[in-house]
């Protein structure tokens, strides 16, 4: 099934989808009108709390507007309602004189009370008449309905004024062609519905489909002729997609893609556990909630992490849910699409448990495994989410969907990011391993392997010892240990480095010996053991490693540094964490 087809058949299984031709818009007012016309009152939508959200309302779907000035039907900002704006409004007077002209030749002839009204008023309103306090300074800019004071209903509601948009919206319609999406015939949407809520994207929207220049026309055909889909199924796709980009339920960010998820399943209890499940995997915490039914996603995430079969924990959603994952960047003023993976849940559940394995390491960190996005934030210059490579994020998340090589990119930002500050910790140490194993196919040890003979590890772990030499010898009065200033060239060039080391280290025995007696002695031995793993027919520290070697050397660091933190039963007690 295509991603549009998709969309589009999960817009009949929304619980409370706008009907074809509305859409859910922010409202801020609402304008009363008597039926001569005149305004009996200016009602505020809004919430009440700080931040004055703006009230949701079904509305006559709302026009895409990008340089052209085309009005709302029975509803717009103040802008084109009432002609005043709080910017410099340039175009002010031109929007409203549209949107009273516009409204004047729909409501003609109209009997409708309320429609009546709404033609009265916009034929005696001038934009000085907004002052205070019956139009509040605030309103500016918001957007407007309008309703009778004798009734409950916004006029956009009556139905006549239903009527009035049915007729409006066919007066536009194309000739009728076969939809790519349903295989039905109908009128073609000659331009698509925009999505919103798209991290990064224009606020007022950007198009997922479009075709707007020259090189786009084909045989005569123009914009959506291009590639016909019927503008039922067109609103269905755009709404499905503006409801889940909305919700945070079927809403994730994975680095710069705004990731939405969705099952499809007969049940729908079940298929909001499969969902609840996916963003338990990929970003939602559950670790601070304790609510019931999070603590019971919570247990069977755990399951799952385990390597217990989908079909044991959970039989309803190994094979019987199809679920779906669509990741959206921004891209000018258009959208790019990430990734788009479907499937069974349990396939995605078997690909997620093997990404588990390729990054299992011991030991792990001290809050446990995250989600997915705390792997992100350590390829991100100052751990920031806005710092995270693009590419990286949507090609590593469609990789780990799919259960496909992971980008080799990932290697080389991570080894970037440990050579700029010197952090190798559980979570570097993971991804490093998980490339590694998916990529190459290597045997990369969980733990500490003490006869592991790859020079990358055996360098990472004799640097490691090193670190140690000094910081057992010096204490905490070190400004800036070897780590510090030789990591990066000691992972890729460690000839260079090493010889330095060895004879820091010897200095540093020197002292550690009238220090602590037996822990120097203990050092020595493990350097030894560590050495005696090198290859005696080759330069025992080689010129320069790859990057996969480099890949070692961090876990090695990662595994041999961990150690000494660690309570021993031969030893007395390390420091610990």
């Amino acid at each position: 099934m295509s991603m549009l087809a998709a969309l589009a058949q999960a817009y009949d299984r929304l619980p409370d989808a706008p009907p074809f031709g509305y859409s859910a818009e922010k409202i801020g007012f609402c304008v009363v009108l008597n039926a001569d016309g005149s305004v009996a009152d200016v009602v505020d939508l809004r919430d009440t709390d700080k931040k004055r959200s703006a009230k949701i309302v079904m509305v006559p779907q709302a026009k895409k507007r990008t340089v052209g000035i085309d009005p709302n039907v029975l509803w717009d900002k103040t802008a084109y309602v009432l002609g005043v704006t709080g910017g410099t409004g340039k175009r002010t007077a031109e929007e409203h004189a549209r949107f009273r002209d516009q409204h004047l030749e729909w409501l003609a002839g109209s009997d409708d009370e309320g429609l009546t009204a709404l033609a009265r008023f916009l034929e005696s309103w001038t934009p000085d008449r907004f002052v205070a306090p019956l139009w509040p300074e605030e309103m500016r800019d918001q957007n407007v309905v309008f309703r009778l004071v004798s009734g409950f209903e916004f006029l956009h509601e009556r139905p006549a004024a239903k009527a009035l948009w049915a007729r409006i919206a066919a007066e536009g319609a194309s000739e009728p062609q076969i939809c790519l999406l349903t295989g039905a015939s109908g009128p073609v949407a000659r331009l698509h519905p925009s999505i919103k809520g798209v991290w990064g994207a224009q606020s007022s929207g950007a198009s997922l489909v479009s075709f707007n220049l020259d090189a786009f026309t084909s045989y005569n055909h123009e914009q959506g002729d291009n590639a016909p889909v019927s503008e039922a199924a067109a609103f269905a796709y755009t709404t499905a997609l503006n409801r889940f980009l909305s919700d945070p339920k079927h809403r994730l960010q994975i680095g710069d893609a705004s990731t939405v998820f969705w099952a499809d399943c007969a049940d729908m209890d079940t298929a909001a556990e499969a969902e609840d499940i996916f963003a338990a995997m990929f970003g939602r915490d559950t670790t601070n909630d304790d609510g019931v039914n999070t603590a019971k996603v919570r247990e069977q995430l755990v399951q799952i992490r385990e390597g217990r079969r989908l079909a044991e924990i959970m039989p309803k959603l190994d094979e019987g849910v199809r679920f779906f994952v669509l990741g959206l960047a921004p891209n000018a003023a258009r959208l790019s699409v990430r990734f788009w993976w479907e499937g069974s849940f349990g396939t995605l559940a078997a690909n997620y448990q093997r990404f588990i394995d390729d990054t299992a390491l011991d030991p792990a960190p001290r809050t446990g495994w995250p989600p997915l996005w705390r792997y992100l934030i350590e390829l991100a210059v100052q751990g920031k989410r806005e710092n995270v490579p693009p590419l990286i994020a949507g090609e590593w998340m469609r990789a780990i969907l799919s259960g496909t090589r992971y980008p080799l990119t990932l290697l080389s930002a991570t080894l970037m990011r440990i050579r700029a500050d010197g952090e190798v910790n559980a979570l570097r140490a993971a991804i490093l391993k998980s490339v590694l194993i998916r990529n190459l196919s290597w045997e990369v040890p969980v733990a500490l392997d003490s006869a592991n003979t790859n020079r990358g590890y055996v360098l990472g772990r004799l640097f490691a010892v090193y670190e140690e030499v000094q910081r057992a010898a010096l204490g905490g009065s070190v400004n800036a240990t070897i780590k510090d200033k030789f990591y990066g060239a000691a992972s890729a060039s460690p000839q260079k480095v090493f010889r330095t080391l060895d004879s820091g280290a010897q200095n540093h025995f020197s002292k550690l010996r009238k220090l602590s007696p037996g822990r120097a002695v203990n050092l020595e031995k493990l350097i030894g053991s560590i050495t005696e793993l090198m290859d005696p027919g080759a330069d025992p520290i080689p010129a320069t490693l790859s990057s996969a070697e480099q890949a070692l050397f961090g876990i090695g660091y990662y595994h041999q540094r961990s150690d000494f933190f660690r309570k021993h039963d031969d030893k007395s007690p390390e420091v610990t964490e």
